[in-house]
């Protein structure tokens, strides 16, 4: 008896031990867990990126958590302070100070320090007044967390001004009439009613009759035609790479450069950028870029991507009204129109008016606009690579959604195509393509002369 209540007794201490262990166990668990967790660590900034541009200057910090912000401005001299909590100060973040290049145009130099535990201070010495944006972004495609400073100008540059600033618009007096400086020897567009070429006084056969050909001799105002070129992508928003790791944003904008150069080589011709350097640009602000300079035509550049590298040939896209003409342009739009995410937009301080422009505005009238001008470019790059279709396609694109000006968009070559990849970075084939799109241009307007305007415009 006394044996099986010792037998008993061990068997209860025993099961009472491996109790006490278990909940001891489960304590140092949940003692251990948050210290582990990555809630409880300092986040990690991975990454610091500067993109200084005319427009505004932007300067995005990668981390691998949402980080908490402050910042204010303070004058005399002009500066912005930045504290942001929950980070030590690393290599990563000591490199944005380097980053920070002379000919930035609103950030002096940057100072960054542990300001106190826990807490990373950067100072931004500004070169004039901003208005800044701060925000940041969840992640997304191959981006973790971003924080981004966006340092607009208090007073934000007009596009107009900039042109004339560059000898790229005319000017004139109230009344004055200016016609436009001829580079080239001006071809008449559509003869023998040339809206677009310079208009010559005609010869005054009445040798005798001195005042009226004088009066004949006076310069007759030309309407002057301005094309809005749109180099898609740019920044933090690289778009498609090709297996070569050329990026789309580059090779679109070394095209877009040499177009507007032959372009403005043209007597009546003159061009904006949507972006003239390496530059995130919103689709909203792009199509609101074109309007007010009271563009022409909208011209969007891209180099096509997919999944397969087999996809090949170059496409030309007109918005639609009703869908989208196949599912490969509905993909395409879906993938354009993406650009905003990637690049990043302070949905928080998105102007009205600008996302207004993303809505559908767009008329029967400009479509069919559209449709013409895409076609005569279609043809003409048909002729120096071969076509991904035969016709225009169409689709929801935000870009090409301005109401009032007839839009296209160009898929140069499929980048992820390792041969159309050489042929997208070679200088004579992206001559050849502007040589191209300038013709279906000029071809466009030979038939569809642009609608009067503003004289002086």
């Amino acid at each position: 008896m006394s044996r099986s209540i010792e037998i008993c007794t061990k068997l209860i201490k025993s099961k009472r031990r491996r109790t006490l262990l278990k909940a001891g166990g489960t304590l140092l668990i949940s003692i251990i867990a948050p210290l582990a967790s990555p809630s409880a660590r300092a986040a990690q900034i991975l990454a610091v990126r500067v993109w200084p541009a005319d427009d505004y200057t932007r300067v995005t910090l990668e981390n691998d958590a949402e980080l908490k912000v402050t910042h204010f401005l303070v004058q005399n001299p002009a500066r912005m302070v930045v504290d942001i909590e929950g980070i030590e100060l690393n290599p990563a973040l000591k490199e944005l100070v380097a980053k920070i290049q002379s000919n930035d145009p609103y950030i002096k130099q940057v100072r960054v320090g542990q300001n106190r535990p826990n807490v990373v201070r950067l100072v931004f010495d500004l070169k004039d007044q901003v208005n800044p944006q701060v925000f940041t972004l969840d992640p997304i495609g191959n981006y973790k967390y971003r924080l981004v400073f966006d340092l607009y100008p208090l007073v934000p540059p007009d596009p107009i001004a900039i042109m004339i600033q560059k000898g790229e618009w005319p000017t004139a007096e109230p009344g004055e009439i200016v016609p436009p400086v001829a580079v080239t020897k001006p071809t008449p567009l559509r003869p023998p009613d040339p809206p677009l070429a310079r208009l010559e006084p005609k010869p005054d056969r009445r040798a005798d009759n001195k005042a009226d050909n004088k009066a004949d001799k006076q310069p007759t105002m030309t309407r002057m035609i301005t094309i809005a070129l749109d180099p898609g992508h740019g920044g933090e928003d690289p778009g498609a790479t090709g297996r070569g790791g050329n990026r789309e944003k580059d090779v679109v904008l070394s095209i877009a450069k040499r177009l507007k150069g032959k372009i403005e080589q043209q007597p009546n011709m003159r061009v904006m950028l949507t972006r003239d350097a390496d530059f995130f640009v919103p689709l909203g602000m792009r199509v609101q870029k074109a309007r007010k300079v009271q563009a022409d035509l909208f011209v969007s550049i891209h180099a096509d991507a997919f999944v397969t590298p087999t996809a090949r040939g170059s496409s030309v896209f007109a918005l639609s009204e009703k869908g989208a003409s196949s599912t490969a342009a509905r993909w395409m739009a879906n993938k354009e129109n993406a650009a905003d995410l990637i690049g990043g937009v302070n949905i928080k301080g998105h102007d009205r008016q600008l996302a207004s422009v993303l809505l559908d505005l767009s008329t029967t009238a400009q479509i069919n606009d559209s449709m013409k001008l895409a076609s005569a470019v279609l043809n003409e790059i048909g002729g120096i690579n071969k076509l991904h279709k035969g016709a225009v396609e169409q689709a929801g694109f935000a870009v090409l959604k301005a109401p009032d000006i007839p839009s296209i968009l160009i898929e140069t070559a499929f980048i992820s195509n390792p041969e159309e990849e050489a042929k997208l970075t070679d200088n004579a084939y992206q001559d050849k393509m502007a040589d191209a799109i300038l013709a279906g241009i000029k071809k466009y307007f030979s038939h569809n002369p642009p609608l009067s305007k503003n004289p002086l415009t």
